[in-house]
C-alpha cells in the first residue's frame, strides 16, 4: 500500500493525574536543586481530583493529526506484548491509522507516562518501554512505500535508527520531516550535520534549537541562520505561548498563539509539527501551514490527552486564524 506519510517514534500509554490542592507543595528555587520542585510528604497518601487514561508518543500523536486531515498514514513503532500495547493499537485504529508496521515486543513492556498536573503546571514520570528500543531490524524497509517520513523524537536506543531512516528515504526519493528529541540532538553536530543536510523540514522547540546550535536561546536570529545553513529545507521553531518562527531560506515567518489558558500541554509540540506538514501538503503555503499548526496545537491543549483535541479537516476551533508576519531573511 502507498501512503502519504509514515511516522516513526514512540507509542505510549499515558495516565493523567490531577493532584488535589493542599496535598503537595512547590519548593522555590532557593529550597531545591535545579529550579522549582514538586514536593510530597514522605510516606503520606496523596489524593487526586481526576484521573484519565489515554495514549501518547510522538509517532502516534502525529499520525492521528495526519489521518484527521485526510491523509493516508501508517505508524512504525514498537509496543509491548501487553494490554498497554493493545490499547495503543486500538486507539490508532479508531483514528483510521494503519498499524501494520507496529511490532509487539516480548522483552519490554509498552512505554508508560504518569502526568502529574497541578494548577497550570505538570511533572511527568516516564517508564522507558518497547518503543525506546526500536531497532533497524524491526523496520520492514521493503514495505515502506510513502511520499513522506515524519520522524518524531527517537529516544534511547531508537535514536540509532535516525541515520538509516534518513539514508533510506533519500535513496527512495521520500521527503523527510524531523522533530528530533534530546537523544538525537546529543549525537553531536559531527554526526547530525550530514543527516540534517538531507531533510526537508526540521522542527524544534526553542530549547532544542538552542541546544542543537550551541547558541543562547535569546539570540534567535543567530540560531536561525546557523541551523538554516545545515538544512536544505524549512526550519520550524516553536516557542510555546510566544508563538513560532519559520524560515525557508529566503523569508522569516512569525506568528503568535491565541491568548488562551491550556488545560493540559501534553502533545502540543506533536500537534504543531503534524499540523504544519498537513497544511503544507494541502496548500504548499507556509503561512497557511503555520495557521493550521497553531490552531491544531491550541485545540490540543484544551483537552486532556494528546489526541482528544486534535482538529479534523475543515475545522479551526473557536479562535481566529493567527496573523503571520513575513519578512526577508536578509
Amino acid at each position: 500500500m502507498n501512503y502519504d506519510i509514515i511516522t516513526f517514534g514512540s507509542g505510549t500509554r499515558d495516565t493523567f493525574l490531577r493532584l488535589k490542592e493542599g496535598n503537595y507543595r512547590i519548593l522555590g528555587e532557593g529550597e531545591s536543586v535545579g529550579g522549582q520542585s514538586l514536593c510530597f510528604p514522605l510516606g503520606s497518601k496523596i489524593f487526586i481530583e481526576d484521573l484519565q487514561v489515554s495514549t501518547g508518543g510522538g509517532a502516534t500523536n502525529t499520525a492521528c493529526t495526519f489521518s484527521n486531515q485526510g491523509l493516508r498514514v501508517a505508524v512504525c513503532t514498537k509496543v509491548g506484548d501487553d494490554k498497554g500495547g493493545e490499547a495503543v493499537i486500538e486507539e490508532l485504529k479508531k483514528f483510521k491509522v494503519d498499524t501494520r508496521f507496529i511490532k509487539k515486543d516480548k522483552q519490554y513492556l509498552t512505554a508508560f507516562s504518569a502526568i502529574l498536573s497541578f494548577g497550570r503546571e505538570r511533572t511527568i514520570l516516564i517508564y522507558r518501554g518497547a518503543c525506546h528500543f526500536l531497532e533497524e531490524k524491526d523496520i520492514p524497509f521493503n514495505k515502506l512505500k510513502t511520499k513522506w517520513f515524519y520522524l518524531a523524537p527517537l529516544s534511547e536506543k531508537s535514536a540509532q535508527i535516525f541515520g538509516p531512516l534518513v539514508k533510506f528515504a533519500v535513496k527512495k526519493g521520500i521527503k523527510i520531516a524531523v522533530n528530533p528529541g534530546n537523544s538525537q540532538i546529543n549525537l553531536g553536530q559531527k554526526i547530525l550535520k550530514p543527516i540534517l543536510g538531507q531533510i526537508d523540514i526540521l522542527i524544534l522547540n526553542k530549547k532544542e534549537a538552542s541546544l542543537l546550535s550551541g547558541i543562547e536561546k535569546e539570540q534567535e536570529m543567530d540560531i536561525i541562520r546557523k541551523l538554516k545553513g545545515w538544512i536544505k529545507g524549512i526550519l520550524v521553531i516553536t516557542k510555546g505561548k510566544e508563538g513560532s518562527v519559520v524560515c525557508d531560506g529566503k523569508y522569516i515567518y512569525k506568528a503568535k498563539t491565541p491568548s488562551v489558558l491550556p488545560l493540559e500541554k501534553t502533545g502540543a509540540g506533536d500537534a504543531y509539527g503534524s499540523g504544519f506538514l498537513s497544511g503544507l501538503l494541502e496548500k504548499n503555503d507556509i503561512k497557511y501551514a503555520i495557521q493550521l499548526a497553531t490552531a491544531n496545537a491550541t485545540s490540543c491543549i484544551q483537552k486532556i490527552g494528546a489526541k482528544n483535541g486534535l482538529l479534523k479537516k475543515g475545522q479551526w476551533g473557536k479562535w481566529p486564524k493567527v496573523k503571520v508576519e513575513k519578512k526577508s531573511l536578509g
